[in-house]
């Protein structure tokens, strides 16, 4: 197993990469405003708008983390032939991030999540969005525009939120074709389809995801090590990926490449926000990957840039400059 690069040359390196990320994106969307009195039409607050933001979420957020490392995003998902569809595209656009792998259907939403905030607290959110599968002409456009880009990749990655762009035939499909390429793919998972991403490079769970995905219960590392371990085992005996990296929130983050175990704590920060850390992870994580680095460096790296971002309000990407300076402090 070679030894991590040193760390400059291997940020300098990211710039080289494109990494192809393949999932649900969906636009976020804000409403911050003033709430004085209460509805006289129903026991609600009523909020004055002061102003209003439409963000990238979902696999998006992940490209922009990516982008944000120095590396070329290639996005590839379905959104609706609509209004939320046609700002999902500008704010590519505003972004600089390619939107030729983004497939257009007349067949089912955008997914937009609306969240309404008074004094800082939020009142409520309103998705609008299916969880139904592709249909077989949207799986087909999705799979050739796949096709595609991955003739451009150095490695890919699966953001899955259960919103119906990737399915258990997708996933095989998109995994084997990358393996015939001799292309690395990292999985960002969910419930639904957990246990199809066999043959994965890179598989990355946070300790709820792996309880529901094994339907077994157990308890964390620092009170329950052999029922952790004994769950790994098992997801390393269904998906056989070469890497398995466990997400602990405040427990920090384990990662095992063959019989390599990694256990790294969590670093003392102070969290305004953990939103979008995991999508900080996978990015970090997939670059890791993509230049042949040892599960225990990568664990290390992606551990830093989930907690930096963390101290950020809000979902943010990851700041390269910060992401660096910290890791020659801590000696990686």
């Amino acid at each position: 197993m070679s030894a991590p690069t040193p760390l400059t040359k291997l940020f300098a390196d990211f710039n080289n990469l494109h990494v192809l990320i393949v999932g649900d994106v969906m636009v976020d969307a804000y409403v911050w405003g003033r709430a004085s009195r209460l509805s006289p039409e129903a026991p609600v607050p009523v909020v004055n708008v002061d102003r209003t933001e439409n963000r990238l979420g979902g696999a998006a957020n992940v490209a922009l983390n990516v982008q944000a490392l120095g590396a070329t995003p290639l996005l590839c998902a379905v959104v609706g032939n609509d209004q939320g569809g046609d700002q999902l595209v500008r704010l590519l656009h505003d972004h600089h991030l390619p939107a030729d792998g983004i497939i257009r259907s007349a067949h089912r939403p955008t997914t937009f999540k609306q969240r309404i905030l008074a004094h800082g607290q939020q009142l409520v959110r309103i998705d609008s969005e299916v969880e139904t599968d592709l249909n077989a002409e949207e799986a087909t456009q999705l799979l050739a525009a796949y096709d595609d880009l991955l003739t451009r990749a150095d490695v890919v990655i699966f953001e899955d939120y259960d919103k119906g762009v990737l399915s258990e035939p997708i996933i095989a499909e998109c995994i084997a074709r990358a393996r015939q390429h001799g292309i690395p793919t990292v999985v960002d998972p969910k419930k639904k389809n957990f246990l199809a991403y066999r043959h994965c490079t890179l598989f990355k769970p946070n300790l709820k995801e792996l309880r529901e995905g094994l339907k077994l219960e157990f308890g964390a590392p620092d009170a329950d090590r052999p029922g952790f371990e004994t769950a790994v085992a098992r997801l390393r005996e269904v998906l056989t990926p070469e890497i398995v990296l466990v997400t602990l929130s405040e427990y920090g983050v384990f990662a095992q490449q063959d019989d390599q175990k990694t256990y790294l704590p969590a670093h003392l920060r102070t969290i305004s926000d953990v939103s979008g850390a995991g999508d900080t992870v996978i990015s970090i994580a997939a670059c890791c990957v993509a230049l042949g680095q040892p599960a225990a460096f990568t664990a290390a790296l992606a551990n830093l840039g989930g907690g930096l971002v963390c101290e950020q309000v809000g979902v943010v990407p990851i700041e390269k400059r910060l992401l660096l300076a910290e890791a020659e402090a801590a000696g990686l």
